[in-house]
């Protein structure tokens, strides 16, 4: 079945292409067609004919060169300089011969991509190489380095995941889309421990897979994994929201669990989670209450991690299509739309979401194309539950911290490493800068200032 889907989307690219288009090879990689080519500079000089392709076929295209039109490396690097501007100030190159990608980390990395994409189309005109642009963190950050160190040292691994996702995904509906059902797996009359499994006919997809932290036992800080409706050999996919531990804390234990398939979220949910789970095994190691994974389940969730941006529709198996928005709650937080069996049933589910901008993020998206049935995540959804506005708040809390300061008194501020921390530091500064507060030093820890880092490699 998938070989004739896919034989009957490589005559469709083929009937597309330019006559002169070299294509050595059509295949799926994970939610992705993967088009190889001696000659892809054919292809890539014609931006449109691309969308053009992916929108035709609700497909995602990716071009690639055929291995025997790659540029050697050293010459690489070298038309790598010539062609990208000083000011860009790349960092690092490395090359992934599997994918036959070129890693490019640059501290501008704008002008590595060039105008309309131009100096990038012109890297792959005269090198081959597909460049993946990435951003060098104006703080240093040990989290994206370790990440970005397990994901080119798994390339081949990731390469037959894909693979083997891809034949999975667009095997097509073995099955009548005519119903959809949604299991609480935790976080319902509760905070903590959020997950719910959606099934279909033809998929099983665990939206989220956190903890409880507070919990006094391992029964109520944990998903129920061991409700009759989830089989973890069937589960097609994890999406998680955001990076918060009650959202995604539980993700690695589904590895040391036996789960193979792969984890959908933001690149900076993923960066972020990755933080707060090492951090979360440290601390319960040290509290004497070790958990149930290790280091190696949490290498092994990023490995398996596809990182999507916000607008982007993906495949995530036969019956379903995954859309996540921007949910204005932390960085890379993500509102799920799921498009059912051809579009039957669209359900949203937003995760932690927020309607007001704040000083570093925009809104939450509240309009999607279409949605039968919407998963709200309601901690201060009471009717008692009335919130400040972020203004009064923040004026608040500086009429405070003012207070303090004049009397020679010091600040000691509680606040979560992730989001706040970072909004409040926006704060301050933007106080101190204008002279309504004292300009004194600010000590913030280690967690804070990784979360920072992290923060800063994604403007």
């Amino acid at each position: 079945m998938t070989s004739d889907i896919l034989d009957e989307i490589k005559k469709e690219i083929l009937a597309k292409l330019p006559k002169d288009t070299q294509v050595t090879k059509v295949e799926f990689e994970g939610p992705e067609v993967v088009v190889y080519t001696k000659n892809p500079q054919v292809i890539t000089e014609n931006g449109d004919l691309v969308r053009s392709l992916a929108k035709e076929l609700r497909k995602r295209i990716i071009i690639r060169s055929d291995k025997s039109a790659l540029l050697g490396p050293e010459e690489t690097i070298n038309k790598i300089h010539e062609i990208v501007p000083e000011g860009a100030e790349i960092t690092d190159i490395y090359f992934d011969t599997v994918t036959g990608e070129v890693v490019i980390t640059a501290k501008k990395p704008g002008l590595v991509i060039g105008k309309y994409g131009a100096t990038s189309r012109n890297i792959v005109k005269n090198t081959g190489w597909a460049p993946k642009i990435l951003r060098t963190p104006p703080i240093s950050s040990d989290v994206i380095g370790k990440i970005r160190t397990t994901l080119k040292n798994s390339s081949k691994d990731r390469k037959k995941l894909l693979q083997r996702l891809g034949r999975q995904i667009h095997q097509g509906s073995k099955y009548p889309n005519d119903w959809a059902r949604v299991t609480s797996m935790g976080g319902f009359k509760e905070v903590g421990r959020s997950s719910m499994l959606l099934q279909t006919p033809n998929s099983r997809v665990l939206l989220d897979c956190g903890v409880n932290v507070a919990a006094p036992d391992n029964k109520t800080a944990f998903p129920y994994l061991n409700a009759p409706e989830f089989s973890i050999e069937e589960l097609d996919a994890v999406i998680i929201s955001h990076a918060h531990l009650d959202h995604c804390g539980f993700v690695p234990y589904l590895y040391h669990y036996g789960y193979e398939g792969p984890v959908y979220c933001t690149t900076p949910t993923r960066d972020l989670t990755t933080l707060l789970q090492l951090d979360h095994i440290d601390i319960a190691q040290r509290e004497g209450n070790p958990l149930p994974f290790n280091v190696k389940h949490i290498h092994k969730a990023i490995k398996n991690t596809i990182t999507l941006d916000y607008g982007e529709v993906t495949d995530i198996s036969p019956d379903i299509r995954l859309t996540l928005h921007n949910a204005g709650h932390i960085l890379g937080s993500a509102i799920s739309h799921m498009h059912i069996g051809d579009g039957a049933h669209n359900l949203v589910y937003t995760g932690d979401f927020k309607y007001e901008p704040s000083r570093l993020l925009e809104p939450a998206t509240i309009r999607f194309p279409r949605a039968e049935t919407v998963i709200m995540e309601s901690t201060y959804g009471g009717r008692e539950d009335v919130q400040p506005s972020r203004n009064s708040a923040e004026k608040e809390m500086m009429k405070t911290i003012y207070k303090t300061l004049k009397r020679g008194g010091k600040v000691l501020v509680p606040v979560f490493a992730v989001g706040r921390a970072q909004e409040l530091m926006v704060d301050l500064e933007e106080y101190m800068r204008h002279g309504m507060i004292d300009e004194v030093p600010i000590y913030i820890d280690g967690m804070i200032w990784e979360a920072t880092a992290i923060h800063t490699a994604r403007p």
